[in-house]
């Protein structure tokens, strides 16, 4: 992971610094870097950022930044992608979980919920409650 996945980790943490580095917005390339390390398919980039990958790859070429809500999404994805492989312990096991139905989010794959801000944070949430050992 990039240092710059650090410090947009750490913004994604912080909902006052979530919101400010949104409003600047992330470039486009982080999108491509996204689906790289939760190995999406180019469908699954396409559902979560509601663009097509022929879309954010103009962007990227262009050196575009991602709008406001993209960039808040994409930021709140890596800080998930960080929170899962502190709680899995790497990010092969975080990746194997978040594509198998999970019984703390009514069965459903957390992968698939990555398509909304009020998804990401379910999973936050369920993630959290797996890393205090809550998983009923």
């Amino acid at each position: 992971m990039r240092k710059k996945w650090e410090a947009w980790s750490q913004a994604g943490q912080d909902s006052f610094a979530l919101v400010m580095a949104a409003r600047k917005g992330i470039p486009a390339a982080t999108a491509f870097e996204v689906a790289e390390a939760f190995q999406l398919q180019a469908s699954e980039l396409e559902a979560i950022y509601e663009l097509s990958t022929k879309t954010l790859r103009t962007y990227s070429q262009e050196k575009k930044n991602l709008n406001a809500s993209s960039s808040e999404k994409t930021l709140k994805i890596i800080s998930l992608y960080t929170l899962g492989t502190e709680v899995f312990g790497d990010a092969a096991a975080f990746l194997r979980w978040l594509g198998k139905p999970a019984y703390g989010l009514d069965n459903e794959v957390p992968l698939r919920l990555l398509e909304t801000s009020g998804g990401i944070d379910l999973v936050e949430e369920e993630l959290t409650r797996i890393a205090y050992g809550d998983l009923a």
